[in-house]
């Protein structure tokens, strides 16, 4: 049973988008007892001054890729530190839900940027599940941090049903019992909770191992029939489609749009990846605004995700995804051994075929590829450090920036570390994608990308804007709105448990002291990660604005420091299941 806490002072936003109350909290075995002006303090109770600050329910990360780190670290403190109680692993057709070790591994890591060489000999040890419920009873026996809710990856079903191999011919399509296979485990999957499913389009990312590296994912090997097969099961049963367009042609985001439209059936509830303000793209994420608004008069049911902060990059060499755009990136990054990557960024041919795909409008792109904006942030010649690629060029009179991209790359290697910004840097733009009607506030990515990006903390970043546009007389959503969005309005959508602060429901949340919104929301760092001997990886930390993270009624986080329990005591986290015939075993 979980000790009373009494949450006092505070101005509660209970999830819902109502004006806040300046109300007290009363917690007591894992759920929201009372809620009320200056309710008495029980006896022996834990009392937290929330005295102004916000009270909210914990935020809900609803795109992560902590399918791996839940096995290593299931505290999972880099999000709970920044008030998230809730995470949604099984993103962008991936996940763990059944499959051998090394083709689950295969298709995550080099996607996802984690170490191939922890994953895989860790799933050969542990996993003991081959079916999606049993997969959720193994998530609800660790002692999970943050709540836990799980899509179903196209790639993991698509691979375990027809075999890797297969899985990865263009030439080859499931037969139809194959497609009733997969069928059946979506059904499996939906009957034990899971939100939903989730496809991959986007042929950039790909296969890490030996046998397929530089492949594909299975997801995107399929045809849109395969798709439609599935597609029909969720709409049926009223759950989640989650798709990554292919961002080469950007095509077939129509396709999406037209599967989310009824056309006299059941609309599907579907979310696509991604609604953001790219500098390569300044006029695609205004397409998506006006389509999604037209959708969705016309009865659809179509979000796109978006994050509320900067989408920015950090690079050791050549090792981020947005690389893999042209094939040459692809086939440098095909290379591990740093000796023979630097000898083919010397090479006169592979530098000819590097230039023209870099500078090709042929294909779309996500990153726009301007070596003026890329800026050095450490290697081994100090004297590059803090110029861009562009300001090097003309420092050594190269003739083409891109040469003096590739001779770093091979001086250096991947101690050759570089900062770019990708997309969102226009504020004005960005308050209008934050207050479009078609959008859910997430793509954090967090677990995956570990040296490229760092966005556990986008509530706060999301909260941040708000208030500062306020106080700059720009406002465009109030607190309580921005809460909603954080919180109750993803929830609702994804059929969720989770989200709203109200008497009888689990007390998941978080205080937050809007004084501790300061610059530091952006400032970068390294931590050493748990379980990744070695391996230090990107974070924003601003302790000062959570004064205070419950989980199930239980304090996960309070003062700058997390529970000795977090992570080794279950009790806190559970696994989360939508309208499940199985009840959860947490």
């Amino acid at each position: 049973m979980s000790p009373q806490t009494l949450i006092r002072g505070g101005t509660v936003h209970d999830g819902s988008g109502s004006p806040g109350q300046q109300v007290d909290v009363l917690v007591r075995d894992g759920v929201v007892a009372a809620m009320g002006p200056s309710l008495e303090v029980p006896a022996g109770a834990q009392v937290i001054d929330a005295e102004g600050c916000w009270v909210m329910p914990g935020f809900i990360d609803l795109h992560t890729h902590y399918d791996a780190e839940l096995e290593l670290a299931p505290a999972l403190v880099e999000s709970v530190r920044h008030g998230v109680t809730t995470v949604v692993v099984g993103s962008c057709g991936l996940g763990m839900t059944v499959g051998r070790p090394v083709d689950l591994a295969d298709m995550f890591c080099r996607v996802e940027g984690i170490p191939r060489d922890v994953v895989l000999p860790l799933f050969e040890r542990i996993k003991d599940w081959d079916d999606p419920e049993a997969y959720l009873q193994h998530l609800d026996a660790l002692p999970l941090g943050p709540n836990v809710a799980s899509m179903l990856g196209h790639s993991c079903i698509r691979a375990h049903v027809m075999g890797i191999s297969r899985s990865l011919d263009d030439k080859v399509r499931p037969t139809q019992s194959e497609l009733a296979q997969m069928g059946q485990l979506l059904e499996d999957a939906l009957d034990s909770g899971y939100i939903g499913l989730s496809i991959n389009t986007l042929p950039w990312d790909k296969m890490d191992g030996e046998a397929h590296r530089s492949r594909p994912t299975p997801s995107v090997f399929a045809t849109w029939s395969e798709y439609r097969h599935l597609v029909k099961i969720l709409r049926r049963r009223d759950r989640v489609f989650q798709g990554v367009p292919n961002l080469r042609t950007k095509v077939n985001i129509f396709l999406f749009m037209l599967e989310a439209l009824p056309f006299f059936r059941p609309a599907v509830r579907t979310t696509i990846i991604t609604m953001m303000d790219a500098k390569a793209a300044r006029l695609e994420w205004r397409i998506a605004d006006l389509s999604t608004r037209l959708l969705n008069w016309m009865g659809a049911n179509l979000r796109f995700q978006a994050l509320p902060n900067t989408f920015d990059l950090w690079t050791d060499g050549l090792e981020v995804p947005v690389l893999e755009e042209i094939q040459a990136g692809t086939d440098a990054l095909s290379i591990e051994d740093p000796t023979e990557r630097a000898a083919l960024m010397r090479d006169p041919g592979f530098r000819k075929r590097f230039a023209r795909q870099w500078r090709s409008k042929l294909f779309g792109r996500a990153y726009h590829r301007d070596l003026d904006e890329a800026r050095i942030v450490d290697a081994p010649d100090p004297a590059i450090v803090g110029k861009t690629f562009g300001e090097v060029c003309r420092e050594r009179g190269d003739a083409d920036p891109i040469d003096t991209f590739l001779d770093l790359q091979a001086d250096h290697g991947n101690d050759l570390r570089w900062y770019t910004v990708v997309a969102n840097d226009r504020p004005r733009w960005l308050r209008h994608i934050l207050e479009h009607p078609g959008i859910l506030v997430g793509f954090s990515d967090a677990g995956a990308h570990l040296r490229n990006m760092a966005y556990y903390n986008y509530p706060l970043r999301m909260l941040k804007l708000v208030q500062d546009s306020a106080s700059a007389g720009q406002p465009f959503l109030s607190v309580e709105q921005a809460v909603w969005r954080l919180t109750g309005e993803i929830a609702d959508w994804l059929d969720l448990d989770a989200g709203h602060l109200r008497t009888g429901a689990r007390a998941d949340i978080v205080v937050i002291d809007p004084e501790g919104l300061t610059d530091e929301v952006d400032e970068i760092h390294e931590a050493p990660m748990t379980g990744f001997p070695g391996l230090n990886r990107l974070v924003r930390r601003n302790d000062d604005a959570v004064r205070a993270v419950l989980i199930r009624g239980r304090t996960a986080w309070s003062a700058g420091e997390v529970s000795p329990d977090l992570g080794k005591e279950r009790g806190f986290g559970t696994v989360l299941r939508v309208n499940a015939a199985a009840p959860s075993q947490g």
